[in-house]
């Protein structure tokens, strides 16, 4: 595939922890973007980043569920599209400057229903490292701590902070190294399960790579899954048992019945009200299904938004 090299305003992005390196602006594995048809009717909210209004992007979805772009988090021009800048701004300072995206209530988001009561959900996106990940903590006193995880994309519960989700694409901790997990909640306050993929985390997403990640849930069985560039990634469970006490009767099991309170993108507090999580990276055609895609659906997908 041909790639093209942008020049984006390199005075903009030096404020990012760990300065963007110049191969940072290669063009995108994606080029035509879209979503394939066949599951095009699944698709509650979707952001290619080509639909500005200000600081809004305008939802391509079904729901009309339009995020902000937060701090002037910038569009950028990245080969054949464009896509979110995100990171941290201010690596020693406690503040809430970081570039994020994301939409948040304290009473939920009606245009969010299609996850109230859920069965299934999917969280899907192209993502690309342009600086130091994860990034310094700037939430405690100690200058030498990290944040323990890189925040991608996710729906919140309906009892979220601007943290909590019912699902979540994101890089964390386990045990005592970082890997790229799903991470789902089915009951609001309830337990969550992590599923993590078994290779670092550095391989799944290498440094100024386009790299498709999705994430499937199924609420009903228990069962998750991850795939890097439409294939599955092999990986682990965090936690033993039923932590989504999917076991028993009634059947079947969905999502609390709540709107959930937003989308967080890039890292948590779609508010703005405090700084966790930071992504220093790119973000492109990030969509959100109310349905656990097959194997062949997320292979087609991909297949689909690279040629």
């Amino acid at each position: 595939m041909r790639r093209l090299t942008i020049a984006i305003g390199c005075a903009v992005l030096v404020a990012l922890s760990g300065a963007v390196p110049a191969s940072a602006t290669a063009g995108a594995g994606h080029r035509s973007g879209g979503v394939f048809p066949a599951v095009a009717r699944d698709v509650v909210a979707y952001y290619d980043f080509e639909h500005a209004l200000g600081t809004v992007e305008k939802d391509q979805g079904r729901s009309g569920t339009d995020i902000n772009l937060i701090n002037g988090a910038p569009r950028v021009r990245d080969g054949f599209r464009h896509a979110l800048q995100v990171g941290q701004i201010s690596p020693t300072t406690a503040g809430n400057d970081d570039w994020k995206a994301g939409i948040y209530s304290a009473t939920g988001v009606p245009s969010l229903h299609a996850f109230n009561a859920a069965r299934e959900a999917t969280v899907m996106g192209w993502f690309k490292m342009t600086g130091t990940n994860p990034s310094p903590n700037t939430v405690t006193a100690n200058p030498n701590d990290m944040f323990n995880a890189v925040g991608l994309a996710g729906v919140l519960t309906g009892d979220s902070d601007g943290h909590a989700v019912r699902a979540l694409l994101e890089v964390i901790q386990v045990g005592d190294e970082l890997k790229v997990v799903a991470l789902g909640r089915r009951i609001d306050g309830g337990s969550s399960q992590t599923f993590a993929a078994s290779l670092p985390w550095q391989e799944v997403l290498p440094q100024n790579e386009w790299v498709f990640l999705a994430a499937t849930f199924n609420y009903d069985t228990g069962e998750m899954a991850l795939y890097r560039d439409g294939r599955p990634l092999d990986g682990f469970y965090t936690v033993t048992g039923d932590p989504w006490l999917v076991n028993g009767e009634p059947e079947p099991d969905v999502t609390t019945a709540s709107d959930p309170r937003g989308i967080k993108i890039g890292g948590s507090f779609p508010q703005n009200t405090v700084e966790r999580n930071p992504c220093n990276c790119r973000m492109d055609e990030l969509m959100f299904f109310n349905r656990a895609l097959t194997a062949k659906d997320v292979w087609r997908q991909y297949q689909w938004a690279r040629h």
